[in-house]
């Protein structure tokens, strides 16, 4: 059965050749069935289309008007195609991220910028926020990938677990041989202690873990970043609970100093959320599937 897209297809061949038997060698039809589609469209159209002369086929006022039409409708079924093509070779696109600046900054970054030297057609959209803002943001359809804390309870997500995390106490120069030996979490507990708000995973996760042992943290500073947490405890201001991996430059550096608890805390993880009933595009999918592949962990 030929559907209608055939006959207009046929119907701009013949226009462009201004001939049946040029236009079926183009579409590797016969002349007859060349001929039978246009009559055919032109009974559906009830108009006549061109005009038959021994030199060929003109298009009509009505098929001139037509043309302009089936002219523009193809060429954006051409670009529509070609821009598929694009999205499958990830020469087009983009990605909408949601991460938070720590994230970003620490874990994230060397990724965006090795995918986008491999790929610089594909452009990224960053959404920034917290763990519990990110994934309603998520849910919501407006991010396609959230990279985040873990845990992450919710059935609708697929979590992908890509780097291990731990939790640590630091302090700077005003503290030092307060923790020379290593030190109960709950003489740590009764100094100054500098950590994040309540708004986020990490927080939550030290809460939990200290009622368990029928402890709290009472911070002397309650931040909104990491990188925060660190300044004040360079500062002096207190100890600061915070991620070793997203500390260690002033670790290193000799700028803080880490306690050595006697009782070490779990690890916990970072890693990658997406709706499960949502297909990632596939320029997304690769930049998943090279997160993932390059953790070892």
């Amino acid at each position: 059965m030929v559907n209608k897209l055939d006959l207009y297809q046929v119907f701009y061949e013949v226009s462009q050749h201004k001939s049946f038997s040029k236009a079926a060698k183009s579409l590797y039809l016969t002349q007859p069935a060349v001929s039978q589609s246009i009559s055919q469209l032109e009974t559906e159209l009830d108009v006549r289309l061109f005009n038959r002369t021994p030199q060929g086929v003109m298009l009509t006022e009505e098929g001139k008007l037509l043309y302009d039409y089936v002219h523009s409708a193809l060429n954006l079924l051409n670009s529509g195609e070609n821009k598929m093509e694009e999205f499958k070779n990830l020469q087009g696109g983009k990605i909408a991220i949601g991460v938070g600046d720590t994230i970003s900054r620490y874990f994230l970054l060397p990724y965006l910028e090795s995918f986008h030297q491999d790929y610089p057609d594909i452009s990224f959209k960053l959404v920034n926020g917290t763990t519990f803002e990110l994934i309603e943001t998520l849910k919501q359809g407006k991010i396609d990938i959230a990279i985040c804390h873990f845990p992450v309870e919710d059935d609708r997500l697929e979590k992908i677990v890509c780097k291990h995390i731990q939790d640590t106490f630091v302090y700077g120069s005003k503290f030092e041989g307060e923790f020379d030996q290593p030190t109960p979490i709950e003489k740590v507990l009764k100094y100054p202690i500098i950590c994040l708000d309540q708004d986020s995973i990490s927080r939550h996760f030290m809460d939990n873990l200290l009622s368990e042992k029928k402890l709290s943290l009472n911070p002397e500073f309650e931040l909104g970043s990491h990188d925060l947490l660190l300044d004040f405890a360079k500062i002096n201001l207190g100890v600061a609970c915070v991620t070793k991996e997203f500390s260690l430059s002033y670790i290193e550096q000799g700028l803080l100093k880490e306690v050595t608890l006697t009782e070490k805390i779990p690890k916990r993880s970072i890693g990658i959320c997406y709706l499960k009933n949502v297909s990632l595009s596939l320029a997304t999918q690769k930049f998943v599937d090279i997160i993932n592949t390059s953790q070892s962990f």
